[in-house]
């Protein structure tokens, strides 16, 4: 994972309803104007929840709730970010739109959080969203721990601030890039991997992180890019 970008910075207790919401869709938002595209009429949007058998919609949902704070853009509620791009200009876009422009450009992109991230009732699609928008990496304080378990599952690799680090103490805006070093064939569960972080005007500094990949067929799992592709090579060598 080299030369990552922020999708969004947010605080503590970031529940899965806030990751992927079940609420009602906003004609605004980048799922309803797909949908209003394709010929649906806003009075018959129904809700994420009622469309989670759509990736389209789901993937333009995740992190689409009206009370996310992004800490990318200050002062804000809903699922806005900042999109850095590669001359350093700047622009708030609603996340999804924010994610296609980065993926276009073939650049990663990472999540940081604080405590407890993941939390409440378990939300498959609040790990799958976070992975089809080009998601590589949360790095939060604390993680829920089925929500981590889903991330690893969907190839998104989860990592844990150590005690008394935060994206606050870091002062980290948005305008960073991140790598993460130490990371190969070999990782092992928990094991100490770092996180460089490349500031606006060029300094650099790198910090242990602890990866939250906690058992070793979470390992095979996510080696193989997630359990649908791991299974699906079991078939095949099996076959």
């Amino acid at each position: 994972i080299k030369g990552a970008r922020p999708l969004g910075i947010f605080g503590d207790s970031v529940t899965t309803d806030h990751i992927s919401p079940a609420g009602s869709i906003k004609a605004a938002s980048p799922a309803g104007k797909y949908l209003i595209a394709n010929g649906v009429a806003a009075g018959e949007f129904n809700s994420y929840g009622s469309r989670r058998g759509n990736d389209r919609v789901m993937t333009r949902g995740t992190f689409a709730n009206v009370r996310i704070k992004n800490l990318m853009v200050a002062g804000t509620e809903g699922g806005v970010t900042r999109w850095f791009g590669p001359a350093g200009q700047s622009e708030v876009l609603p996340i999804y739109d924010a994610s296609m422009r980065y993926q276009d450009a073939g650049v990663p992109l990472i999540v940081l959080a604080g405590q407890e991230y993941g939390t409440g009732s378990s939300r498959d699609w609040a790990a799958k969203g976070t992975a089809l928008l080009g998601v590589k990496a949360v790095v939060a304080q604390s993680f829920e721990r089925i929500h981590r378990s889903n991330l690893v599952g969907m190839g998104v690799l989860p990592l844990q601030f150590k005690d008394g680090v935060t994206a606050q103490t870091l002062r980290l805006n948005g305008a960073e890039t991140f790598d993460v070093l130490g990371l190969s064939e070999n990782v092992k569960p928990q094991q100490d991997l770092a996180l460089r972080i490349t500031r606006q005007d060029g300094k650099i500094e790198e910090l242990p992180v602890t990866c939250r990949i906690d058992t070793p067929i979470e390992i095979d799992y996510y080696r193989h890019g997630g359990i649908l592709p791991f299974v699906l090579r079991q078939l095949v060598s099996k076959a």
